[in-house]
């Protein structure tokens, strides 16, 4: 009975903010919760964006975390389409646009990310486009699919996870595809050199074209559609479509504007919190894309922004809301589909942390696990078309043990028996 007389507000109508609303209920708390998100549609997870329903395998219903009905059931309070505009921790109050002032008890922050934005003549054009909305994945599936009947041409800045899962989908349409990218190689500084060539090597398969050094400088068009895409080094690609998949960032505007501690930029930024996604202030907490949490097994503040953080963050900081004793500690895992390739990635291997990759299986026939090694201790594992590994991997790596680098690389010695 003294829940119900109080009031959780979790701002932002993502996964992590709409796994949290379920989690109280799950959890029993029978007071007011409120989620507000600034998006139309009711929340979603983004994988789908870039992969099964860009690439039109999936369907967007498939998309929703919860059937729209859901919220009313669980008796959780939907404010679609409207923007928090302040946090006053004081008075304990959340401000909307529509100047709605909701006061809480406890307030979650699942503000996610947004893209990096292009800041070069021509990105007015309206064949420029982002992903990290639904409504930008609707979008560019329609572009997709018109690039393909038409033998169109799109120019991809960025060769990351999104760049490349666009580029996948965009050629299953039949679209023509280059990639700019400034390092070497694809996943040049997530993954090293070697693997990023691999990756090069199964987009040019496909029929996709690179062009690594160099960064985009001008989009040209005419009469608002775009014409080409100009290079730092000279070079010019003809464009019917742009999409800029440089990164994102953490949307940190409200947090910061109501004096919360934030992380250090120059390591991602994001709201600052500790193992239990608490913030600065004892009845706030953060979650998902903006949250930078202590890590107590990594023993490291970290910034994640995968679809597991979001699945797993939002419901530990429930918990924690709640009063529960939280540590979050799940190992840092996303996933990506490219084509007939299919990997998972667990831990946090960052340029600099490590001081070895050890590869296991045929890296040729692209059926493989790379580790990344510091001190023969694992910090990440990735694996490529092989399955079924990932709780080995990621024991591999809470454990913290050494492992012999010869054993680790041998697909005939088991995986559990390296754990120590």
């Amino acid at each position: 009975m003294v829940d119900a007389h109080r009031t959780f507000v979790i701002v932002g109508g993502g996964l992590a903010g709409a796994k949290a609303a379920e989690t109280l209920r799950a959890e029993g708390f029978t007071g007011r919760v409120i989620l507000i998100g600034d998006e139309r549609d009711h929340p979603y997870e983004r994988p789908p964006l870039s992969k099964g329903y860009l690439s039109g395998k999936e369907e967007r219903d498939s998309v929703f975390v919860h059937e729209p009905g859901w919220y009313a059931q669980a008796d959780v309070e939907l404010h679609l389409g409207q923007t928090v505009v302040a946090v006053d921790p004081e008075a304990k109050s959340v401000r909307l646009g529509d100047g709605t002032v909701l006061h809480y008890d406890k307030l979650l922050l699942a503000t996610g990310a947004e893209p990096r934005r292009l800041e070069i003549p021509g990105t007015e054009l309206a064949g420029v486009h982002h992903l990290r909305r639904l409504a930008h994945a609707d979008r560019l599936r329609n572009v997709l699919a018109a690039l393909g009947r038409d033998n169109g041409q799109l120019v991809i800045a960025g060769g990351g996870w999104i760049g490349l899962e666009v580029a996948s989908a965009a050629r299953g349409y039949g679209a023509e595809v280059t990639v700019v990218e400034p390092a070497a190689t694809p996943l040049h500084h997530v993954l090293g050199p070697e693997l990023g060539q691999m990756f090069t090597e199964l987009h040019r398969e496909h029929g996709v074209r690179f062009h690594f050094g160099a960064r985009l400088t001008e989009i040209t068009g005419q009469d608002g559609m775009v014409l080409a895409a100009r290079t730092d080094d000279g070079d010019e690609h003809p464009a019917h479509a742009v999409l800029a998949a440089i990164g994102a960032a953490p949307r940190t505007a409200l947090a910061e504007a109501a004096g919360l501690d934030m992380a250090d930029r120059a390591r991602g930024g994001g709201i600052a919190v500790d193992a239990s996604l608490r913030t600065s202030d004892p009845d706030i907490h953060a979650a998902g894309d903006v949250a930078a949490a202590d890590h107590p097994v990594l023993e490291s503040r970290l910034r994640v922004e995968h679809w597991a953080n979001a699945l797993n963050g939002g419901p530990a900081a429930a918990r924690a809301m709640l009063g529960q004793e939280v540590s979050y500690d799940r190992i840092p895992y996303f996933f990506s589909d490219q084509y007939d390739l299919g990997l998972e990635y667990s831990g946090w291997a960052p340029p600099g942390s490590y001081d070895q990759v050890v590869l296991r299986g045929d890296v040729g026939k692209r059926q493989f696990i790379a580790f990344w090694l510091k001190d023969r201790r694992v910090l990440a594992g990735m694996n490529v078309n092989v399955w079924d590994v990932t709780d080995s991997i990621q024991q591999l790596i809470r454990s913290g043990n050494p492992v012999d680098p010869e054993a680790l690389s041998d697909p005939s010695v088991a995986l559990t028996s390296l754990n120590g």
